[in-house]
């Protein structure tokens, strides 16, 4: 199924985000109310359109609740984006992905409940739109010849199985680097879930559904592995 996202907000950091997108096949509503913005995406994304996204109606007349996410990218004016994103709100979109450019706005985002929370001096557009591709994918590192490092959660039909029976080497012509598990600690008195590394995983290591795997090997293979066992 084909995916639909809206990226309002089309700086640099937006505009990223909206090619990435489309370029890997989904349809991308790319919105600013800036003309000369508008004009320069309108042939690399499905549809781009000048509106001022602090005005509700504006946006629910572009079916903006019909799409998977709606990404904030605005990057100056931040009355507008917690306008934009308060609306967003309102219409109920499915997931709202809000820019914050310092902590301050991060915390006044927090107490709107925005769950989710971009700092784009951290990220890269590219992997803004891997993630939302890829939910299950949590970070990955680009390589020459296509190649990519992934941390992904482990897919639920691979749970409670061993290494050798996975077989991802012979299967998947995957890598697994290691695997991050989550124990339980006492940490100021109280029982917290720590991430650590386990190490060089054995033929024999079982997979928990809470772990997170770190693989490397072709993207499409990567893709592949996601879609079967998800």
């Amino acid at each position: 199924m084909r995916h639909k996202f809206a990226v309002i907000g089309l700086g640099i950091f937006g505009r990223s985000i909206a090619t990435t997108l489309a370029e890997r096949g989904a349809e991308v509503i790319a919105i600013d109310n800036n003309e000369d913005h508008v004009e320069a995406i309108k042939d690399e994304v499905a549809y781009a359109v000048a509106l001022d996204a602090t005005d509700i109606r504006a946006l629910e007349a572009q079916n903006i609740q019909d799409t998977d996410a709606v990404i904030v990218a605005i990057g100056e004016d931040f009355e507008a984006l917690l306008i934009t994103t308060a609306n967003l709100q309102e219409l109920n979109v499915k997931r709202v992905i809000t820019r914050a450019s310092n902590k301050q706005q991060r915390r006044i985002l927090e107490k709107m409940g925005v769950q989710e929370i971009l700092s784009p001096e951290g990220e890269v557009g590219k992997t803004v739109a891997e993630r939302l591709l890829q939910p299950s994918i949590r970070t990955f590192l680009s390589l020459p010849d296509n190649y990519e490092i992934v941390e992904i959660n482990a897919p639920r039909n691979i749970a409670n199985r061993n290494i050798a029976k996975i077989s991802l080497r012979e299967k998947y012509n995957l890598n697994l680097i290691t695997i991050k598990r989550f124990f339980e600690e006492i940490l100021d008195g109280k029982p917290t879930q720590v991430e650590h590394v386990i190490g060089v995983p054995k033929a024999d290591t079982i997979i928990y559904p809470s772990d997170i795997l770190i693989l490397i090997g072709k993207k499409h293979d990567v893709k592949r592995f996601i879609d079967i066992n998800r």
